[in-house]
């Protein structure tokens, strides 16, 4: 009795261990690169007005890249994007974007412009969120601390919410034309002014950081390629913030450490001590190394549609190529066919949505 009491124990143990071997994965058992997502190019950016438009677009047609714009970072985040873009320009003393060249053009002209900057948020110091100071100054929230409260608000009421992925692009330069605002460049010191807003408005417990993905890994390369990035249910709710920039404000990011710092720099060699997170903006030409990267272990963000040419002739291809190279992050100008030219051209996933499974990496039976 006892002989085949022990063999009935091993059959049924061997029976449970290959059911759960061959189970549909759970969703902690997800990490969060094998998403993807849709997100948003220049999230706070609002619509040129149409009079203003016309006299850039008399200067140069070239600007046609200009003419588009955003609804309300919210309602984005309501719709499932699940990454943003914000500009970031330096302004110590306050007032320094208060009076854009093309508010005066518009007046010079005998035309009202619509009413700007009604809460006098751009006379406060700090950093602000402007796309093309002057001419394209128009956004959901002037201050960078404002867009960064609006994305902690709506996140704090929707705790569960797959990680929001936010790209920082600091900003070196504006127009160059006789009576333009000078953009102040970039220096060490207003690295640390960009982190230490991100952390007024952000608790650590709030964001996916370096120092939470990289552990006790010697570097953060390594803890990628041999750990690889958090499971989905240790990071939903949470704000992951890359610093998308060239190379020399970068360095001065990383100069000696990055402990303590909220945000991933954007490195482009995959073989640094800090590699984790890759801006590549066009997936037709890098969908293989794309590929190579997420296969690796490590993100990137990649766009579908640049300077509004997608969407004026109505190609998805570059969105076909995005999709296809398994980046993590999609950004866009044109999650909603409205936002479009035509009225018709739209960007989304293969299920329709904003956020699915990794085509190139994630779980056969991925449960998202």
């Amino acid at each position: 009795m006892i002989p085949k009491y022990f063999a009935f124990l091993h059959t049924l143990l061997v029976a449970m261990l290959f059911a759960v071997s061959c189970s549909t994965p759970k969703e902690k058992e997800i990490t969060m690169n094998q998403l993807q997502v849709i997100g948003s190019h220049n999230s706070y950016k609002r619509e040129i007005e149409d009079p203003l438009m016309e006299i850039i677009l008399g200067k140069d047609s070239g600007t046609i890249g200009l003419d588009y714009f955003h609804i309300p970072i919210k309602e984005q985040l309501d719709l499932g994007l699940r990454s943003l873009e914000i500009d970031a320009l330096h302004d110590p003393q306050g007032g320094r974007y208060k009076a854009p060249v093309g508010i005066k053009l518009l007046l010079e002209k005998g035309i009202t412009p619509k009413p700007f900057d009604t809460l006098n948020q751009l006379s406060a110091p700090g950093l602000k969120v402007l796309h093309v100071p002057d001419i394209d100054f128009r956004s959901h929230c002037l201050t960078f601390i404002s867009c960064l409260t609006e994305v902690k608000e709506w996140s704090d009421l929707n705790p569960n919410h797959v990680p929001i992925i936010i790209t920082i692009n600091p900003k070196n330069s504006g127009l160059k034309e006789p009576g333009s605002t000078p953009v102040l460049p970039f220096t060490k010191n207003v690295l640390d002014s960009l982190d230490q807003e991100i952390l007024s408005v952000f608790s650590s417990a709030d964001l996916i950081t370096p120092d939470l993905v990289q552990g006790e890994f010697p570097t953060l390369r390594e803890a990628i390629l041999s750990s690889g990035w958090p499971t989905l249910d240790k990071v939903k709710g949470k704000i992951l913030f890359v610093l998308d920039a060239g190379a020399a404000i970068t360095n001065m990011y990383i100069e000696n450490s990055i402990k303590g710092k909220p945000m991933f720099p954007n490195i482009e060699d995959e073989n640094h001590p800090l590699a984790a997170f890759f801006i590549m903006n066009d997936p037709k030409e890098q969908q293989e190394d794309i590929k190579q990267k997420v296969k690796a272990g490590f993100m990137v963000r990649t766009r579908a549609d640049a300077d509004t040419k997608e969407a004026r002739t109505g190609d998805l291809s570059r969105l076909e190529a995005a999709i296809a190279s398994g980046a993590q992050v999609i950004s866009t100008d044109y999650y909603l066919d409205r936002l479009s030219p035509s009225g018709k051209f739209q960007v989304s996933l293969s299920n329709g949505k904003y956020q699915t499974c990794n085509p190139l990496i994630a779980p056969v039976k991925c449960p998202l």
